[in-house]
């Protein structure tokens, strides 16, 4: 059977990962405070942000996806060309003459939530136009990653991001959005972003943020009370379903959106549907059976990774198993399965992909009785 072809783009940047020695520290300040002198490994460097972590990630779990970000033409771009080539995937990369390449330095403390210092570079350039109209012959899925740190898709109440949106449902493709954290302090933490869902969302099939995320967008004061609740530890381990997670969920049903996952971290995956109706209205021919995929709702545990090291692209990865599963026909079912073994699988290494398993391979794992989380 012939793959369905796939548009990965948005964000992308050089991630450089220092590996901090287990502390047994719960509190970001037992470990970095002013003045301190603090030991780390070698560091981690690889390929971040959305168009690198769920890309490859389709690519290598078997997906026919071409990868689509703006990075400039510098050291990190190259180093970022370099390993997009190992994986055949740097054919569609836009080059920039004015904008320098994005990177993050990603703080990572063992059982600490991970710190993000990031430079956004050339994602801010990004533009619905940098798409060429004959790359999306043929096109099933167009997965959009991380419009909260590429400044020209929020500004304006995000009318860059709902024209690119709009441009791919009049094209017959199914559409699929994920967030990233926002700086409250920066101009994105400033935007609208209640109102920039509810302009997009319509023209979203698969919407798939974090659950921090999302609250940050939809119900600021929530997003605070949910920080003080957690002390500085990891906000989803105090999250309850009914009171916390369900009414975001219930906005962006709202808004428009027809498959929701709403990540929540080493839990699992709260996931919600509509109708049939609105299902039958996805494009590039994934949902051939939507009664199979409407009116669902409930919380996919996570499996128990077999060690730590980093959540660093857990997220995306899980959501670029997902989706790939979508596009094998997969049940509703399997494919939240696949999706949380493949994030259980990911935090085993300090990159994105070194961690990833064929579904295969994940099928036999859970099939000889891989142990969930305990549900939040």
């Amino acid at each position: 059977m012939k793959k369905k072809k796939v548009i990965a783009a948005g964000h992308i940047c050089l991630d450089i990962t220092p590996v901090f020695p287990g502390t047994g520290a719960e509190h970001l300040e037992d470990v970095l405070s002013p003045g301190k002198l603090v030991e780390v490994k070698e560091a981690d460097v690889h390929t971040g942000g959305s168009v690198a972590n769920t890309g490859l990630a389709m690519k290598i779990l078997g997906a026919d996806v071409t990868l689509m970000g703006k990075i400039g033409k510098d050291a990190f771009g190259d180093m970022i060309l370099t390993v997009l080539k190992k994986y055949d995937a740097a054919s569609g990369m836009l080059l920039s003459d004015d904008f320098s390449t994005s990177y993050s330095v990603v703080v990572a403390v063992p059982g600490i939530d991970r710190i993000f210092l990031h430079n956004p570079g050339a994602n801010n350039a990004f533009r619905a136009d940098d798409i060429p109209e004959d790359i999306l012959k043929g096109v099933s899925l167009f997965h959009f990653g991380y419009p909260p740190i590429m400044k020209v898709m929020y500004e304006h109440d995000g009318a860059e991001l709902v024209k690119l949106m709009q441009r791919m449902k009049a094209a017959g493709i199914a559409t699929s959005m994920d967030m990233a954290a926002v700086d409250a302090v920066s101009e994105a933490g400033k935007a609208d972003w209640e109102k920039i869902l509810r302009k997009v969302l319509p023209s979203v099939d698969f919407f798939v943020p974090s659950v921090e995320e999302l609250c940050f967008m939809l119900d600021r004061g929530r997003f605070d009370e949910w920080q003080q609740r957690a002390g500085g530890g990891d906000i989803t381990r105090f999250l309850d379903i009914d009171s916390d997670i369900k009414p975001l969920a219930d906005k962006c049903m709202e808004f428009g959106a027809k498959v929701l996952l709403i990540k929540c971290g080493a839990p699992g995956i709260y996931y919600r549907t509509a109708g049939r109706e609105a299902l039958c209205r996805i494009g590039g021919d994934l949902m051939p059976e939507p009664e199979k995929w409407a009116d669902l709702e409930g919380f996919e545990r996570s499996y128990v990774p077999e060690r730590i090291a980093s959540g660093t692209g857990a997220g995306d990865t899980s959501i670029a198993a997902f989706l790939t599963a979508v596009l094998e026909g997969c049940t509703p079912d399997e494919c939240l399965r696949l999706s949380v073994a493949t994030g259980a699988s990911c935090v085993a290494s300090y990159d994105a992909l070194s961690g990833l398993k064929t579904f295969d391979e994940l099928r036999e794992k859970i099939g000889q009785g891989w142990k969930k989380q305990i549900l939040i």
